[in-house]
């Protein structure tokens, strides 16, 4: 009896650090998976996990920007569908958002620039107010060969009490 309450008290801090965050919502291109997305609280900030599938990307929310920065005037052949995530039913961001570091995906000899995130990604933005709210998203997913719209929503619960934190030193700020 002892082992078996033993084996209980290690699974319940699991279970509960898997509640933290909602579930996933998952997108899909005929019957496979491209990624997915789930999101959660992390003290005042709402943080957005993307998981990408192996051979899809997905794009920075500041694609467009950088895509501006080093064309410097100059046309390009086109861009990708930055990722988009909108707060909504009452949560409001108190300032501008977070992302991983984007990898650099372009290919300047024919001078198109893009970046975005091939395994997984974090978004976090900090909110005015803790409540329970809801996160759109839209953006692209491709392959080499295809691409993939992404329009998803998140339902946010209300923050839990005692909820673990994220790490977001590692997060670059979203240019503008």
């Amino acid at each position: 009896m002892n082992r078996l309450l033993a084996v209980a008290l290690v699974l319940v801090p699991a279970a509960t650090c898997a509640a933290e965050w909602t579930q996933p919502v998952e997108v899909h291109h005929d019957d496979k998976r491209c990624l997915s997305y789930r999101a959660r609280w992390s003290g005042d900030y709402v943080v957005v996990e993307a998981v990408i599938e192996p051979g899809w990307h997905t794009f920075a929310m500041d694609n467009k920007q950088r895509q501006a920065e080093k064309l410097a005037g100059k046309p390009s052949l086109g861009i990708e569908r930055p990722t988009g995530i909108k707060l909504t039913d009452g949560l409001e961001a108190a300032g501008g958002w977070l992302q991983t570091e984007p990898k650099d995906f372009s290919k300047p000899d024919i001078r198109w620039y893009t970046w975005g995130f091939d395994t997984r990604a974090l978004f976090a933005a900090k909110v005015k107010q803790r409540a329970a709210g809801g996160i759109a998203i839209r953006g692209q997913a491709c392959t080499e060969s295809i691409c993939k719209n992404i329009d998803v929503s998140i339902a946010l619960p209300a923050p839990a009490n005692g909820s673990g934190e994220v790490d977001l030193k590692a997060l670059v700020p979203v240019r503008q």
